[in-house]
């Protein structure tokens, strides 16, 4: 295997004055040794990765890193700017970058190596020896762990791989037994487990980071690292002996059941990393506060970004798309059967006797009766997985009982879609009520299994029933009513705005609200509503479309990449999947955004003007068979998606001819003149 980084590697004068930009000039280094293949490729996967959470680190670090198909070894490159770039530390920018590039497949030992150098990251004296030394070979050699930092008598060395015989998995338990021994025979005992989407520097960087801490503080801390590659479960006895538990991570704990009922600390994996000390007196404060074995709450799954500093609003905006999230593929699979159904058998199959009792293999009937009967039962459970994932989403598991109870309740007072978020978001609310109250040590492990669920059900029940159900189902009815009276100019306004929704964040929360909307009024499907499935459909398909479009007739405006991308997006735009022109809108927002947004209000607008219907949720131009006045639909599809074409080449040939990358044919041998896409 090459050395992980050489002196071609190092650029001790970096220029660059974004993160973007000094991503940028250090891949190319990496493409020029011949380690990257793709530099618009591996850039891509770079942003999508910094997309998910910065990587500034406190101290003036930046650790910009993927795995990516792109890249053939296992490399770092590293670049140190005098200005500093700004990678969203919260003390300020970066002066010293480390770009870490895996290869998609790495295994377990090129993997350990560059989790290796995240921990040395949290050396003083290694980063200290990196801002002194003026030469790149040397700092090549500092990486390499072949000099000692600054202050120190001992290299930094990184781990070699292990022997093929005996490979050691990516992620380890480590433990805090460097530090002073505590002064107590019985020393506090914490466990933690961190974890990050790509599981190579913030996982060991938050576990070192913790360590340390917990060395300082005299506390007995073990650290599992759940890495990208896998991981090594703590002890069972080293967890039923911990006081608390603290879980830094920002992807979903693997096996958390076996920290059930710790006083619990969790935060996203930054919060690790920057301030382990808070972290572990919380940690002490909770299990002090609460007693042996006090019941702590898990973090709900759509509580866990931004170290618990996100406001109402952006807490019940996550709550109601993890709901419609689940939500979606019974919509998809029961809305496609049911429309599937009505296209053999007609608009009465609905009326067919049960295929129980009745079904004949060679009649056409009975096989459209069937699609549909299935179809309507996964239909059914619309109402009930938007509330009890909702549920879930504010309180976890314990939420999901209450919550589906809420959503058939929802069903059988009438109060339909509506009825559904409401009981969701009771059901979610009073499973953290419940969980707020203290209980005796003995009663702690029936909790989760019998008082939850029994005390939840019984109130969301009386809730739905007695109080809210009545005046939700009625609110239900007069949507349902205004939804079948739409006609002529708020029909046509009413398609402008579900367009924009639709193509605004391109598969983001106000997407999937309009989306939700419409949905929602298949359950109880009129005129209405089926006209405003068929607008918000329609206008989902333009942005992939549009951008597919665009780098067909005009190439040279777009870089190599998202030429590759605009052939997917022909399918993906012909299916309904929105979310196809999100590479072109990351990578410029500020003309792909409006120009989709045009092309999508103009479909909106159009479909709700000829009358479009559609019965099935999804499906894109699979589906056109099932759409009423098919043939205007797709008019409508291609006027959007010929504006926003037309929209976004205007804008993009308004840019300076060096800002754009040259078609194929056009493009010099030297690969320096490539700049990246317009922001």
């Amino acid at each position: 295997m090459s050395e992980l980084i050489t002196a071609e590697l190092v650029d001790l004068d970096l220029s660059a004055d974004t993160k973007d930009a000094a991503a940028r000039s250090l891949a190319e280094r990496m493409a020029a040794a011949g380690r990257v293949t793709d530099l618009e490729g591996f850039l891509a996967d770079v942003a999508a990765r910094e997309a998910q959470m910065p990587t500034g680190l406190d101290g003036g670090i930046g650790i910009p890193h993927c795995r990516s198909a792109h890249v053939t070894e296992p490399t770092l490159a590293f670049g140190r700017s005098a200005a500093g770039i700004d990678f969203g530390a919260a003390d300020g920018p970066a002066d010293l970058v480390f770009l870490i590039a895996a290869p998609a497949g790495g295994d377990a030992d090129h993997l350990s190596i560059l989790s290796s150098l995240a921990r040395h990251l949290m050396d003083a004296s290694f980063t200290g020896a990196l801002r002194a030394t003026a030469e790149p070979e040397r700092a090549a050699a500092l990486i390499r762990g072949e000099e000692p930092g600054e202050g120190t008598g001992e290299g930094t060395q990184l781990p070699a791989p292990a022997p093929e015989s005996a490979p050691e998995p990516e992620a380890e338990a480590e433990t805090a037994a460097e530090g002073p021994a505590p002064a107590s025979p019985t020393p506090f005992r914490i466990v933690a487990v961190t974890s990050c989407p790509t599981g190579i520097a913030h996982t060991y960087m938050a576990a070192e980071s913790l360590a340390k801490a917990g060395a300082a503080a005299g506390v007995e801390l073990t650290v599992e690292t759940q890495g990208s590659a896998g991981f090594v479960k703590l002890d069972p006895q080293v967890v039923a002996d911990a006081d608390a538990v603290i879980f830094a991570h920002d992807v979903e704990v693997r096996d958390r059941e076996r920290f059930a009922g710790k006083p619990a600390v969790d935060v996203g994996v930054k919060a690790g990393i920057n301030r382990p000390a808070e972290l572990i007196a919380e940690a002490r404060e909770k299990a002090a506060h609460g007693g042996p074995g006090a019941p702590v709450r898990p973090a709900a799954p759509m509580d866990r970004d931004g170290d618990g500093t996100d406001g109402f609003a952006t807490r019940l905006r996550k709550w109601l798309m993890t709901g419609v999230s689940y939500m979606v593929p019974f919509v998809a699979a029961g809305g496609l059967l049911m429309a599937l159904a009505f296209a053999i058998g007609g608009y009465t199959v609905n009326k067919a006797p049960s295929v129980a009792d009745h079904f004949l293999w060679t009649e056409s009937a009975s096989w459209a009766a069937l699609l549909f009967q299935i179809g309507s039962t996964a239909f059914g459970f619309l109402v009930p997985v938007l509330a009890g994932f909702i549920a879930y989403g504010m309180a976890d598991r314990p939420g999901l009982v209450p919550g589906f109870v809420g959503g058939a309740l929802a069903l059988t007072v009438d109060a339909g879609f509506l009825g559904g978020l409401i009981a969701g978001l009771l059901a979610g609310g009073v499973v953290r009520a419940i969980q707020r109250i203290r209980v005796p040590a003995p009663l702690r492990g029936i909790m989760p299994v019998v008082v939850i669920p029994l005390l939840s059900s019984a109130i969301v029940g009386f809730l739905m029933f007695l109080v809210i159900g009545k005046p939700v189902a009625a609110l239900q009815k007069g949507l349902t009513d205004w939804l079948s009276g739409l006609s002529g100019a708020n029909a046509v306004i009413l398609g402008v705005l579900l367009g924009l929704m639709m193509c605004f964040d391109l598969g983001g929360p106000l997407n999937k609200v309009a989306y939700a909307f419409a949905v929602g009024g298949l359950a109880n499907p009129n005129e209405g509503s089926l006209k405003v499935m068929a607008a918000v459909m329609a206008a989902g398909m333009v942005p992939p479309l549009a951008m597919a479009l665009a780098t067909t007739v005009r190439g040279r405006l777009f870089t190599t990449t998202e030429r590759e991308n605009g052939k997917a997006a022909w399918v993906l735009g012909a299916s309904f999947i929105t979310e196809g022109a999100i590479p072109f809108a990351a990578a410029d927002p500020l003309r792909v955004i409006p120009s989709a947004m045009a092309g999508g209000a103009v479909t909106g607008a159009l479909s709700m003007a000829f009358g479009c219907t559609l019965r099935a949720p999804h499906g894109g131009i699979f589906v056109v068979p099932l759409i009423g006045q098919p043939l205007l639909y797709l008019l409508a599809i291609a006027a959007g998606t010929g504006v926003s074409t037309a929209l976004v080449i205007l804008l993009k040939g308004l840019r300076k001819p060096d800002t754009r990358s040259p078609a194929p044919s056009e493009r010099p041998a030297d690969r320096t003149n490539e700049a990246p896409a317009a922001v």
